[in-house]
């Protein structure tokens, strides 16, 4: 019962958080305005005692009755009575939790809907710093600054502000709060309507974004606490790039409710002075008399934290990039501080399945408490020993390593595993300090509610189920190894000495390795299925690596960086000889790890098997009867659930290829396009029109890329690198269960691949696209998954100097290359029934006009292809996508209707050239074709240079944006389709 009401709890916050979220609810609610949350939190633990402390006197009577029950026996009326009111108490108070669970985290959902940001407006606002930021500005490395911050004193920007009149504002401010005898400015403040509103935010800024990157290197100074003014563009959550799931799967939205975020602020412009800077050493003091004293003291460790870090920082240029990955994660080992990490090396830990490392642990947390707590009894012990007259040894030992775990916690900024390690010593020191009979694992699930009551949101939070469910599992593994080795025989005695001793060490060996590698093995099949509900993959280096990561970062690397942080505070040199030695370690496993995923035999690392709410549900149904108490229900019940659990997830493999799709991928630019279609085939041949050759198939998979910037339009330069662009990709195919491509159509040109151009014919160009980005990333997937074919639009003669360059620099050897085809008008491929053609509508590469280059595909099937937007935290629930535009054709005759072949074309134009070149040239041909198709549907971008009547003689049917947004050239046809059908429906 204890499990079985705590699991419901948890549930039921969890479903009410989701269904919140998702269901428009209105802010004023009567019951919630009532209701505190902290009133709240304090009945539900009172609840929770009750309900403790009535099933432990349940149990204490039923053993006492046992003992006693030949000395007085009760009616069966009475016993039937008595059995009944105590269960219905029970009851009562195991549905007052449940409810009481799920209105607090209603009450936590109303919270944080009053007070996030539900406009985009630009404003001039006072900025306080909180904490230690997520990244740090680098102009050299495209890395951005992002931090939280609270802003107040909100004033709508009218006009842009400088720096100078920020600083201006910033030291008027500062002038103000200081003399109690002017109020002017403060009394200005009090005029402005949204003086009183304070807002969480995210702070961003970065280098591609703005034209201000010598005023944000400054960024980086700002310390925990500091308060300058900025002027800012907030943004909604759910309108925020950093808050929309992005290609790989993560829910940045979740993840900035999670951490109390109420929008997100784009830098426009700082002030180069602060608050606190601007005034004595006593300003920081005064700025925070209104905060509680738990916060200025949080304040000030978060200061220490960003001067560790500054120490890190200090001559960063002159280090190789390894060496200053070495270094960030020597910082990240200690305090908690990934701003330093660039992607390269989070996406190795990733692979090597070594990321949980980087986080504050329970292990970093414990290891400093128990050092600690042992060195302070050892001097006790040495100096003080009339101590433990008043206070035992262990109650000594244990409120120093209490006030320890907290304080380093706090220190490494009190993420959910260093938070529950230290409540856990609380709670197991204050077990045996009352003597319950209370075991470990019922502290575990308690203190899991507990934190759950006083934060619904952190059950987004992935840290709080791999911390727990972790902990929990390596105890049930701990209790049964326990139980093994007790029962385990000895061994035998030897008269020899030596060879006993020999045997005993090498068995003892063998254990120990074997202990390993069972609870490795144990954690990663446990740990599976949460890890691919929450990242969507899991890597399978990960059960090999970790046999040895676990214990170098636990036994060597750990304690020696915690030793050099204590030494920090005594004598900075020798810790910075420790954290090079440590710094040193750290790069050779870089290496080792680097050197084993890049193996041409296991590159394939990553599983991608989606798992949804559904999945879960059933694996929870299978685990009931052992949650329940022993007897209730026969453990048998369990293979049903897990019968059709292993059913389900086989179903959701074959249902992604058992109907035509289109999915539509993020790529994180929104001129950048990226579609996928699957078709199943039925084991049918394909055959291609060049050398007329089939081969047998299931599927058959195309990947088809664009570049949709406009030549003759100034657009925002793209973030997008051709790595994060192929891994990306990458990530996505495999989730969707594809594992090769019969081809790979790059529809838009590329002047980096051809030399041919002379220059007259580099004259008719208005803007020649000299991107490598999308060939580049071309050349990496092909390192990565076999590909049969490459479409290339425009010329390409250079592509295979450009193929050898990109696998030199990538350092690949075990790879083919691949011959790049021209995509030109024309060019067909297509499976030998008929069933799926793909052609290519325009596309001239012998004109010396790079205008007309890009290729647009038609792709012809005889079932509709379904067009999805793909849903990379949850591919099974990628979303339709519908037609922003239906055009009805009242000139269908009834043969027409009865068609059953369907054309999907995938446009890609960037200047108008290419559709005047295809109404010249293939208007007519193309007339006859749309009279073969019941339905034509383009896909496109926003900013094509389609025109109306291309899509009049094409007989379009439905128009669909990459971007979601409406095509100019749709708005007018639709408006006068609609006039059309207001004449026919007037009498």
């Amino acid at each position: 019962m204890y499990w079985l009401v705590g699991s419901l709890v948890i549930i039921a916050m969890m479903g009410v958080l989701a269904v919140a979220d998702n269901v428009a609810m209105p802010i004023d609610m009567p019951l919630l305005n009532v209701v505190s949350a902290t009133g709240l939190l304090w009945l539900l633990v009172i609840f929770a005692i009750i309900l403790l402390s009535a099933t432990q006197l349940n149990s204490l009577s039923v053993n006492t009755q046992s003992t006693n029950k030949t000395r007085s026996v009760s009616s069966p009326n009475d016993v039937k009575l008595s059995l009944f009111s105590k269960y219905f108490l029970f009851g009562l108070l195991a549905i007052a939790l449940v409810v009481g669970s799920a209105l607090q985290a209603l009450v936590a959902h109303q919270q944080a809907e009053t007070t996030k940001i539900t406009d985009s407006i630009r404003v001039q606002a006072l900025v306080r710093i909180e904490g230690i930021s997520d990244s740090v500005y680098d102009a050299s490395t495209d890395s951005g600054y992002r931090q939280v911050a609270v802003v107040t004193h909100l004033m709508p920007l009218v006009a842009e502000l400088t720096p100078q009149d920020l600083a201006n504002s910033t030291s008027d401010y500062s002038k103000e709060e200081n003399n109690s005898l002017s109020k002017s400015y403060s009394d200005n403040f009090e005029k402005k309507p949204n003086n009183h509103i304070e807002y969480r935010v995210l702070l961003n800024a970065y280098p591609k974004n703005t034209s201000n990157n010598d005023s944000f290197s400054s960024l980086n100074d700002l310390q925990p606490g500091d308060e300058l003014f900025m002027s800012l563009a907030l943004v909604p959550l759910s309108t925020s790039k950093q808050a929309i799931s992005n290609s790989s799967g993560f829910d940045g939205y979740r993840w900035l409710r999670g951490r109390h975020i109420d929008g997100v602020a784009n830098i426009l412009a700082v002030s180069p002075l602060t608050v606190s800077k601007s005034n004595n050493d006593e300003a920081l003091q005064q700025a925070s008399t209104s905060d509680s004293y738990f916060q200025r003291f949080r304040t000030r460790i978060d200061i220490g934290r960003w001067q560790l870090r500054d120490h890190f920082y200090r001559d960063w240029p002159a280090q190789t990039t390894a060496e200053q990955q070495a270094r960030a994660v020597t910082l990240s080992l200690l305090t908690g501080d990934r701003s330093l990490i660039n992607r390269d090396t989070k996406d190795l830990y990733q692979l090597a399945g070594i990321s949980h490392l980087l986080a504050i642990s329970g292990t970093h947390v414990l290891f400093l408490a128990i050092v600690l707590g042992g060195a302070v009894v050892l001097l006790f012990n040495r100096l003080c020993p009339v101590v433990y007259r008043y206070m035992p040894r262990w109650q000594v030992r244990w409120w120093v390593m209490i006030g320890a775990a907290f304080i380093y916690a706090l220190f490494t900024g009190f993420d959910v595993p260093a938070a529950r390690t230290a409540w856990m010593l609380l709670a197991i020191g204050l077990v045996r300090l009352t003597l319950l009979p209370i075991s470990t694992m019922r502290v575990l699930l308690a203190l899991a509610v507990l934190m759950a009551w006083q934060d619904p949101y952190v059950l987004w939070q992935a840290g709080y189920w791999l911390s727990f469910i972790a902990v929990a599992l390596l105890l049930k593994y701990e209790d049964t190894s326990y139980q093994r080795n007790t029962a385990a025989a000895p061994l035998p005695y030897n008269d020899d000495a030596r060879a006993y001793i020999s045997n005993v060490l090498f068995r003892r060996a063998l254990q120990i390795a074997q202990r390993i590698f069972k609870l490795q093995f144990w954690l990663f099949l446990t740990l599976l299925p949460i890890t691919l509900l929450l990242f969507g993959k899991a890597s399978l280096w990960g059960l090999i690596v970790n046999l040895f990561a676990i214990g170098l970062f636990g036994w060597v690397i750990v304690p020696l960086n915690l030793l050099a942080g204590l030494f920090y505070l005594l004598s900075p040199t020798i810790a910075d000889r420790i954290w090079s030695l440590v710094s040193a370690i750290v790069g050779n496993l870089h290496e080792l790890i680097g050197w084993l995923t890049s193996l041409p035999a296991l590159t394939d690392a990553w599983l991608y098997t989606p798992v949804n709410m559904a999945i879960l549900l059933m694996m929870l149904l299978s685990i009931v009867p052992w949650l329940l108490p022993r007897g209730l229900l026969s453990r048998w019940l369990a293979l049903p659930p897990l019968t059709l659990l292993m059913m389900t997830v086989y179903a959701n493999q074959q249902s992604m290829i058992t109907m035509p799709t289109l999915y539509i991928l993020p790529t994180g630019d929104p001129y950048i396009s990226a579609a996928l279609l699957q078709f199943p085939l039925h084991n049918q041949s394909v055959s291609n029109s060049k050398d007329g050759s089939s081969l047998a198939k299931d599927n058959t998979s195309w990947l088809f890329l664009a570049d949709h910037r406009p030549t003759a339009t100034r657009t925002m330069p793209s973030n997008l690198t051709a790595d994060k662009l192929s891994v990306s990709l990458e990530q996505q195919l495999g989730s969707l269960s594809v594992d090769k491509l019969e081809g790979i159509i790059v529809q838009s040109s590329s002047t980096v691949l051809t030399d041919t151009l002379n220059a007259s014919e580099q004259n008719m160009v208005v803007s020649a696209k000299n991107s490598e980005l999308l060939p580049l990333a071309v050349a990496q997937l092909n390192q990565q998954l076999p590909v049969s074919q490459y479409w290339q639009a425009g010329r390409s003669e250079r592509w295979s100097a450009f193929q050898q360059a990109s696998k030199i620099a990538a350092q690949s050897k075990g790879k083919t290359n691949i011959s790049a085809q021209g995509c030109e008008q024309g060019k067909t491929w297509q499976v030998a029934s008929g069933d799926l053609s793909i052609q290519a509508m325009t596309g001239w590469s012998e004109i010396g006009d790079t205008s007309v280059w890009d290729c647009t595909i038609a792709i012809d099937s005889s079932v509709p292809i379904q067009v999805l937007r793909y849903n990379a935290a949850d591919p099974l629930k990628s979303l339709s996508v519908n037609s922003q535009t239906k055009i009805a054709d009242k000139q269908l005759d009834t043969d027409h209707k009865n068609l059953s072949l369907s054309r999907l074309v995938l446009d890609t134009d960037t200047h108008p050239r290419v559709w005047q070149m295809w109404s010249l040239l293939c208007s007519a041909d193309s007339n006859n074709d749309s009279m073969r198709f019941k339905n034509i549907t383009w896909l496109g971008h926003s900013a094509s240079q389609l025109t109306t009547d291309v899509i009049s003689r094409q007989s379009i049917n439905d128009i669909i944006t990459y971007d979601d947004k409406p095509l100019e050239a749709s708005l007018s046809l639709n408006i006068i389709n609609n006039g059309v059908d207001a004449e026919a429906m007037s009498p």
